[in-house]
């Protein structure tokens, strides 16, 4: 997982959406608290050489004048704290499609992962399949050669062996080809040789029903994102009404704001000095903008939460089909256990019975195939159990 992480891209992009949400939520927030700069400034003025009114622009206060002021502004208005807390659910949500994305990944790596493990089996039946035929042609070209049964029955065997050979070859291909598939998703070089560590006989437990579906509703990334989508488009329908009412601005400056760039003017009068500034915007006409921003906030409201209401009806149905589909591959896959026993058994007898004289080669070739199914049936029963209880801990959270 840790190495499907670094070079799946869909989950990147997760990340990525997630990291922005934080940074989102950090300038919302920044929003909220006052803001510092420190102002410098010089203004020249043409004059006009009079004393009476020695400058030639009225709204200019000296021909020279020098601005050096540290300013602390806030702003004080619902829209900022709504903002803010719409960020925050934003940021939820980033993180818990990230989560959805994770989780994803790993559904994939381990279909990947059994995958090849089921394929090594299925090679490991086809070795074993072709061991036994090419034993059993052996056995009837003896049998031939002592006039014991007739050359129609080499014929069979001989068939047999080469099917079991393709079957290999094919065997052979198919692990190829998961080895590589895996190989995509944890190596910069797929063709990187990789052993697994476990095997598919160490089945996972299968939890109990009522653990299953409290987790779900705990833990469910996909029910927690439309939540939290859901709730920012709450909280910017409440964004946008904020508008309609007014904001309290208030600044404080220290510095100086004078003809000279000094503390103490030429006569001794000090230039340092502060001032402040208290605004109270009310709104009063903005041509319905404020309005049509309210009314798509509130379609946005409405469509998240059509969203959240089929997010939690879709959850309770793959909920009870993925818990019914574990179910279903753990119990077939006792069954297959018990079919594998069985036609290894029927397969012991049936060779018997043939070295006796009497089985026909039809009740070999038969038992040999049945058994190969069997085997091979088992290993993606295996395989299917694994990906059932995968799935099963992406919609519950329980993870490994």
């Amino acid at each position: 997982m840790k190495r499907a992480e670094t070079a799946n891209t869909s989950f990147a992009t997760a990340v990525a959406d997630a990291k922005v949400g934080d940074s989102e939520r950090t300038i919302a927030r920044s929003a909220l608290l006052p803001g510092i700069v420190y102002h410098n400034q010089y203004l020249y003025t043409q004059g006009t050489g009079r004393s009476s009114t020695p400058i030639r622009f009225i709204a200019n206060n000296t021909v020279h004048e020098y601005v050096s002021q540290g300013s602390v502004t806030e702003t004080i208005g619902g829209a900022g704290f709504a903002g803010y807390r719409r960020a925050t659910a934003e940021a939820a949500e980033a993180r818990a499609r990230l989560e959805v994305a994770r989780r994803g990944l790993v559904v994939t790596v381990v279909g990947n992962y059994y995958g090849v493990l089921a394929a090594e089996a299925k090679l490991a039946v086809a070795q074993r399949a072709l061991e036994e035929a090419n034993r059993f042609s052996s056995i009837t070209r003896k049998r031939e050669a002592g006039g014991e049964v007739a050359h129609a029955d080499s014929v069979r065997a001989d068939l047999q062996s080469q099917q079991r050979q393709r079957d290999l070859n094919d065997a052979v291909l198919a692990v190829e080809r998961a080895r590589l598939d895996l190989g995509v998703l944890l190596f910069s070089d797929p063709t990187t040789a990789f052993t697994l560590s476990s095997s598919l006989e160490q089945l996972p437990g299968l939890p109990l029903r009522a653990e299953v579906e409290s987790a779900a509703m705990t833990h469910n990334p996909d029910l927690k994102a439309a939540m939290e989508s859901f709730h920012a488009a709450r909280l910017s329908v409440s964004a946008a009404r904020f508008a309609y009412l007014p904001e309290l601005v208030v600044n404080y400056s220290y510095g100086i704001d004078a003809p000279q760039f000094a503390a103490h003017g030429p006569d001794g009068t000090r230039n340092l000095g502060y001032s402040a500034a208290v605004t109270f915007d009310l709104p009063i006409w903005d041509w319905f903008a404020t309005r049509s921003r309210v009314h798509e906030s509130v379609v946005r409201r409405e469509q998240a939460q059509v969203e959240l209401t089929a997010t939690q009806r879709q959850l309770i149905a793959s909920l009870n089909a993925t818990y019914r589909e574990a179910q279903v591959a753990l119990d077939q896959l006792q069954l297959l256990d018990k079919s594998v026993q069985s036609a290894a058994e029927s397969l012991r007898l049936t060779n018997l019975r043939y070295s006796s004289g009497e089985g026909t080669v039809l009740e070999v070739v038969d038992s040999e195939n049945t058994l190969v199914q069997a085997e091979s049936s088992r290993a993606d029963g295996a395989a299917r159990y694994f990906n059932a209880i995968a799935s099963l801990q992406t919609l519950t959270g329980n993870m490994p």
